[in-house]
């Protein structure tokens, strides 16, 4: 985001100089917090980890005026829970339709990726596993109300919710966050944005899928006919979704459709005939439409080889989310929160996918991207931008605050 040169009321320059001056002077305890969820490692599926994360949050919402719920994962939370909290409006913006945040508290990092991959701080850069995606982003969310909070400034109600397998695809988080749509007027997601900052203003679809292939194991040399080798079936498999996925994009002037095969796995030994072997596939579509031809040529696809069991399983799906009139409504009272405090943005559609595809494909007026500026997500170089950090805060308390 950039300095704009956009005329302000004397009254929303006021307080817009009033939440600068705060954001800046809580500068050290922002990052000091980040840093502290960071040290707190929250790979997807560590219940401890996470819950611990949980806690924090939730004591941090409370202290807030929140009513809040932890919603375990698994028995007892052994995949660790969500955080859903609902903070009613004040003043002039108590009865305006809810805004619904979005985050999520697990990463892609293992434990002990800090002991080689330090927290560590060099100027405007601040570097850590999990900081950029997104634990940032969860204290833009968190430091936002307390300004409001601390300044006494009107407010719409606002309603959180944290997901803890975001990074997975949210298979447990989005029949949850289905049930949060209907009572909500937008939604806004704290993601990082694209590198120059830009907002994402829709995503394309999102499907993993596990391919499984049951065969017959035989010694390879003794009895090769007497076996049905899983990971041949599975190759011929894998060659028919990439021959589905190229017919959907035949003639396109860019790809519909995106396929990566994650991992494959299968066999015991080179001279056993393998009995099992599987792939995990990622696959992204632009629309629904496709997303739904495609999803359906592959349920279809049968074994090749006789005495062969193929079994696909969606592990989870994320629909494709397409601007809207809606989303530019939203997108123009986001401009002009930004504008109230000096900033300028823009925004643009994603290929990646997030939990902010299913509003947006339901319907909900929806943005992403509201974390600060940075690189590296899922990598060694991950990172992000203070002034950026800090200027998120003051764009989500400015249109939180801003009057209908």
């Amino acid at each position: 985001m950039e300095s704009s040169g956009a005329m302000e009321t004397d009254d929303s320059r006021g307080v817009s100089s009033a939440v600068g001056r705060l954001i800046e002077t809580w500068r050290d305890d922002i990052l000091q917090r980040i840093h502290g969820y960071v040290e707190l490692e929250t790979p997807t599926s560590d219940g401890p980890a996470l819950n611990t994360l949980a806690d924090a949050l939730q004591h941090r919402y409370c202290a807030l005026g929140a009513d809040v719920t932890v919603v375990p994962v698994g028995a007892e939370g052994a995949a660790g829970s969500h955080v859903l909290a609902e903070l009613p409006g004040r003043g002039q913006l108590a009865d305006a339709s809810t805004v619904l945040l979005l985050g999520h508290s697990d990463t892609v990092w293992p434990r002990e990726t800090l002991a080689g991959m330090p927290w560590s701080v060099d100027g405007d850069r601040v570097a850590g596993p999990g900081s950029f995606d997104m634990k940032s982003g969860l204290v833009v969310i968190e430091t936002a109300l307390e300004v409001i909070r601390t300044l006494n400034l009107p407010h719409r109600p606002v309603r959180i919710a944290i997901a803890a397998d975001e990074e997975i695809g949210s298979p447990s988080f989005q029949p949850l966050l289905a049930t949060m749509l209907d009572t909500v007027g937008c939604a806004l997601g704290f993601e990082s944005p694209h590198p120059d900052g830009a907002l994402k203003r829709g995503r394309w679809g999102s499907t993993r899928i596990d391919l499984t292939v049951i065969g017959r194991e035989s010694h390879a040399a003794l009895d090769p006919d007497g076996g049905v080798s899983a990971i041949d079936e599975l190759v011929d498999q894998l060659r028919q979704v990439r021959a589905i996925v190229d017919a959907a994009n035949e003639g396109a002037a860019s790809p519909a459709v995106l396929l990566n095969v994650g991992t494959i796995s299968g066999g015991t030994r080179a001279n056993v005939v393998a009995g099992t072997a599987s792939a995990l596939i990622g696959l992204r579509f632009l629309d629904a439409a496709v997303e739904s031809t495609v999803l359906e040529q592959i349920r279809g696809v049968r074994a090749m080889r006789s005495g062969a069991v193929i079994d696909i399983t969606v592990l989870s799906s994320r629909p494709a989310w397409i601007p809207t009139a809606a989303n530019d409504r939203l997108l123009e009272r986001m401009t002009h929160a930004a504008a109230s405090c000096g900033l300028t943005l823009s925004a643009r559609a994603a290929a990646g996918a997030a939990d902010t595809n299913l509003p947006g494909a339901r319907g909900v007026p929806t943005l992403d991207g509201l974390g600060p500026r940075g690189e590296g997500a899922h990598a060694r170089t991950e990172s992000f931008s203070i002034e950026s950090l800090l200027e998120r805060i003051a764009l989500l308390v400015a249109f939180l605050t801003l009057a209908e």
